[in-house]
């Protein structure tokens, strides 16, 4: 594929958030994106923010962990855009809970979304890289990754996204494909909302008390996460590959 084409890549859980900045990011960046989350019409306003901006994008419903949901997706992608290259798996839920209070259920939700979500969108889409000698794989992990109170199976997924990454970076290299994965700290959306409400603060007392623990002083926005990603995905960082870079506002480890 010559670099003069418009990559096409796809973003999970692109409806708002992470997603959502990152889809029109990467738009910004003259891709072709395909806005994938559970509810497709949820994905309205991201992909019309895309459009009145001269970009190209559509909108897909698909629930990322049902193997034959993500291969419909993906079939859908080539058809209205082309052969995906590109693609960031955001999709994410949580189910937070101490481990005596974690149900099963709670479990295989978590696990399901983030790492067979991430596995079957992953393989759906390397071919296509393949035969482009061209991929650009960006796995959303997490400073949860390190351990976190009341999220066993967050932690554990995002944990696993790490070591998963670094795997598809040696398997998939030799074919032009990179994989990497971003790990935010406390971003504001949607999600660590529900966490505010789960400890019973107020979203703003919230993020006040989580700045004064991050050296930058503030809390990060889904854009910073968007800025990360875009970089992994650029045609210049073809010798990056296998890293986890947190975007946290400070050093972790």
């Amino acid at each position: 594929m010559s670099t003069t084409e418009q990559r096409v890549a796809v973003v999970t859980g692109g409806a708002r958030g992470i997603g959502a900045a990152t889809a029109v990011r990467l738009a910004a960046e003259g891709r072709a994106v395909a806005v994938i989350d559970l509810d497709e019409a949820a994905c309205k306003d991201t992909v019309e923010k895309i459009t009145a901006a001269g970009g190209r994008a559509i909108a897909v419903g698909a629930d990322v962990s049902d193997e034959a949901q993500v291969e419909a997706a993906i079939a859908r992608v080539v058809e209205e855009l082309g052969a995906p290259t590109i693609l960031v798996n955001n999709a994410g839920v949580l189910r937070d809970n101490l481990l005596f209070k974690m149900s099963v259920a709670d479990w295989d939700t978590v696990l399901g979304v983030h790492l067979r979500g991430s596995f079957l969108m992953s393989k759906a889409i390397q071919k296509h890289m393949v035969d482009a000698g061209f991929g650009r794989i960006v796995n959303l992990s997490s400073s949860s990754a390190l351990g976190n109170r009341g999220q066993a199976n967050y932690s554990a997924a995002k944990a696993g996204l790490q070591g998963f990454t670094k795997t598809l970076a040696i398997e998939l290299g030799k074919f032009g494909i990179t994989a990497n994965a971003v790990a935010p700290g406390f971003i504001a959306t949607d999600m660590t909302a529900t966490t505010a409400a789960r400890v019973g603060m107020g979203f703003e007392e919230f993020k006040a008390a989580a700045a004064t623990q991050i050296p930058v002083a503030r809390v990060g926005e889904p854009e910073d996460i968007a800025n990360a990603i875009a970089f992994f995905t650029d045609e210049a960082a073809g010798f990056v590959s296998g890293q986890v870079l947190y975007v946290a506002g400070g050093p972790l480890d």
